[in-house]
């Protein structure tokens, strides 16, 4: 089978990079795309994934809606070169070029369609099947979404899949037992990101203050910093960061994928951004799980109270990794699901139909 995975974010190159090698590893071709995204680059050269760079990213729609059709084109032509079974991705493109091929196209998308809307109008309706986590059953336009019990986060950081090195501890400068703090920033450039804030230069000062004198911070962000923040800009290699997030005390900031990550390793956190209250997976981490809490900007002293709670949390750690262990009694290995999807496709789609309890197996 000759599949394509599409890689638009560096967050996909995690999601898919399992999948990746299990695919190979059965005897599978996988071609793989990338946007012109350093990080993306990085991780995908760090994990020994060949690639081909399709283009840079534009901010503007206008010049998104151009350089999607630049996409298609290069796309297609792989397709047809390598005569492609199945295309993979969080992908516009894959779901367009299905319609003008005979590959099928597979989108995993874990945002609500009310957050994205040129996805949902322009990639939904063309792709052959669309997964999404369960906790958006029924809150999809595409009526023959398949929902599965898990997060794209559960896919590289399932205890089956991820085991956090200590050793980056040292890479930070930090001793083991050491109490820090990760503050992440967001770029909101996306095409869904609109009108959309995060934290203030104001504010992100003033969590500094009520951090420092209990530990060290350390901030990423994927931006120029401001002035202000750059005593405390993290510089770790970005396939370090999910080992790093594993040890922290706490993650604070604006990000989504990062914030889930965090909630799945069990590590406390917090994020403000005008997506609160609208993220379904993020808003069942929080409301289900205790993991993890969302503050509108305007909200931001609830936030600072919220904080102040964790921080004087007996046993936090402990107290986090009991609410961790509950999340994955009832979830899957998202990336071993994936798998058998994919390699039993079209079959598949009629497995779970008739069968809605065989995502036990994925366990």
């Amino acid at each position: 089978m000759n599949v394509l995975v599409d890689i638009g974010h560096p967050a996909h190159v995690h999601l898919y990079r399992n999948l990746i090698k299990k695919l190979k590893d059965s005897g599978d071709t996988v071609i793989v795309t990338v946007k012109e995204i350093e990080v993306a680059k990085q991780l995908l050269e760090h994990y020994g994934i060949d690639y081909i760079n399709i283009g840079r990213k534009k901010d503007g729609i206008i010049s998104k809606g151009l350089n999607q059709i630049a996409y298609n084109f290069k796309i297609l032509k792989l397709v047809l070169k390598h005569k492609v079974n199945i295309g993979l991705g969080t992908s516009i493109t894959n779901a367009h070029v299905s319609k003008l091929s005979k590959m099928h196209s597979i989108i995993f998308d874990d945002d609500d369609d009310e957050v994205q809307d040129l996805f949902v109008k322009y990639a939904h309706p063309y792709c052959d099947s669309l997964l999404s986590p369960n906790v958006l059953t029924g809150k999809r336009k595409k009526k023959d979404t398949i929902y599965y019990p898990g997060y794209h986060e559960l896919a590289y950081l399932h205890p089956n899949k991820f085991t956090p090195d200590a050793s980056v501890l040292e890479d930070a400068n930090l001793k083991p037992g050491e109490t820090f703090f990760i503050m992440r920033f967001n770029a909101f450039k996306a095409h869904h990101d609109s009108g959309v804030k995060g934290l203030s230069l104001t504010q992100k000062l003033e969590l500094i203050e009520i951090l420092k004198p209990l530990g060290k911070i350390l901030i990423t962000t994927e931006r120029d910093i401001e002035d202000e923040l750059k005593p405390y800009q993290m510089k770790l290699s970005p396939e370090k960061g999910h080992s790093l997030l594993a040890f922290a005390t706490l993650l604070i900031g604006d990000s989504q994928t990062m914030t889930s990550e965090a909630a799945v390793l069990g590590v406390p956190s917090l994020r403000c951004n005008s997506f609160a209250g609208r993220i379904a997976y993020l808003e069942e981490e929080e409301k289900k799980y205790g993991l993890t809490f969302g503050f509108l900007p305007q909200h931001f002293d609830n936030l600072k109270e919220k904080l102040n709670e964790i921080l004087n949390t007996p046993d936090l750690k402990n107290e986090w990794q009991k609410k961790r262990q509950k999340l994955l009694q009832d979830k899957i290995d998202v990336t071993n699901f994936m798998f058998w999807f994919v390699k039993n496709y079209p079959k598949s789609k009629t497995v779970l139909q008739e069968m809605p309890d065989y995502y036990t197996n994925f366990k």
